[in-house]
C-alpha cells in the first residue's frame, strides 16, 4: 500500500512542475531581413499547387516563408530570397500578387 501512495505523490509533483513551465513560443526568421521573431509577429506566404498565397492563419499546407509587415523586407525577399526559401521560381502572376500585398502595407517613415 505504501508503494501506491508514493506513486500518487510522485504524479502530483509532475503535474505541479508542468503547470509552472512557460509555454513555448515558436520562432521564425524573416526572409527579408533575417531577424528572428515569434511566429505570430510575421506574415506567412505559402507555396501551394495553385501558386503562391498569403496565409493569414499560418496553418495552410505547403512550403512557407515568413516576412515582416514592412515594405523593405518584402522588397528584399522579392529579389530572390523568397523564391529560394519557397524552393520555386516566382511566376509573373505570383510576383504581381505579392507586389499587391506589399503595396497594401503601410509606408515606413524614416526616423532620421
Amino acid at each position: 500500500m505504501n508503494g501506491k501512495k508514493n506513486e500518487n505523490r510522485k504524479d502530483d509533483k509532475v503535474v505541479k512542475q508542468q503547470k509552472n513551465r512557460n509555454k513555448h513560443i515558436p520562432q521564425r526568421t524573416c526572409v527579408g531581413c533575417r531577424k528572428v521573431l515569434s511566429k505570430k509577429d510575421l506574415m506567412r506566404v505559402v507555396r501551394t499547387p495553385e501558386g503562391i498565397q498569403y496565409d493569414p492563419t499560418g496553418k495552410a499546407n505547403g512550403r512557407g516563408a515568413y516576412l515582416h509587415n514592412k515594405r523593405t523586407c518584402w522588397e528584399n525577399a522579392l529579389k530572390g530570397n523568397l523564391a529560394r526559401t519557397l524552393r520555386t521560381e516566382l511566376e509573373s502572376k505570383d510576383r504581381t500578387y505579392l507586389l499587391q500585398i506589399m503595396d497594401s502595407l503601410p509606408k515606413e517613415e524614416n526616423g532620421g
